[in-house]
């Protein structure tokens, strides 16, 4: 039973203090970071041959993906949600994601790009994620970054679903703290 209890506490305590409505609530309020795992593209990492500039070479949104997108998007706009800018990984899935939205034109950013297969990169690559989210002006509005599993998990420790939304806040000392998370369908 000890057992059972520390499990409860510790989900408890490690679950965001808010999910679904409550967060599209705060959205409301410009001042925002967004991280948003590009919506669904069926299977793992990426083929041998993957190039960056050719999507052919890489694992893609599929119909279900590109609805989630588009849903997400809608939802934004529904609920008067202000978004400041929209920034995405070069990969294919990230950026038709982010496109698909329709929340404010898309820019790439490579610190945003996955380090899945080069775990290498990890480190210096979610530094610099994080010195751009440093200097992000945040009161024109929400900003979102439409990136990756391992991206998302090493900036905030959660991992998500597919199109899944980190929301998050960023402290004086530029450190994000999630507010909470949502499946917007």
């Amino acid at each position: 039973m000890p057992f059972i209890r520390c499990l409860l506490l510790s989900v408890l305590f490690t679950t965001p203090a808010l999910a679904g409505d409550a967060v599209w609530e705060t959205l409301a309020d410009a001042g925002h970071v967004v991280l948003m795992r590009h919506a669904l593209a069926p299977g793992t990492g990426d083929p041998a041959n993957f190039q960056i500039d050719d999507c052919s070479t890489q694992r893609n949104l599929d119909d279900t993906g590109r609805q989630q997108a588009r849903a997400t998007g809608a939802a934004f706009r529904e609920r008067d949600i202000p978004v400041a800018a929209v920034y995405t990984s070069q990969w294919c899935r990230c950026r038709e994601t982010a496109e698909l939205l329709e929340l404010a034109p898309v820019q790439d950013l490579p610190a945003l790009n996955s380090f899945f297969q080069a775990r290498e990169r990890r480190g210096p690559q979610t530094e610099a994620a994080r010195a751009f989210i440093r200097e992000l002006a945040l009161d024109e509005g929400n900003v979102v970054l439409v990136t990756h599993f391992v991206n998302i998990g090493a900036l905030v420790g959660e991992s998500v679903s597919s199109g899944e939304l980190v929301v998050a806040e960023r402290g004086a000392d530029g450190a994000l703290s999630v507010v909470g998370t949502i499946q917007p369908f």
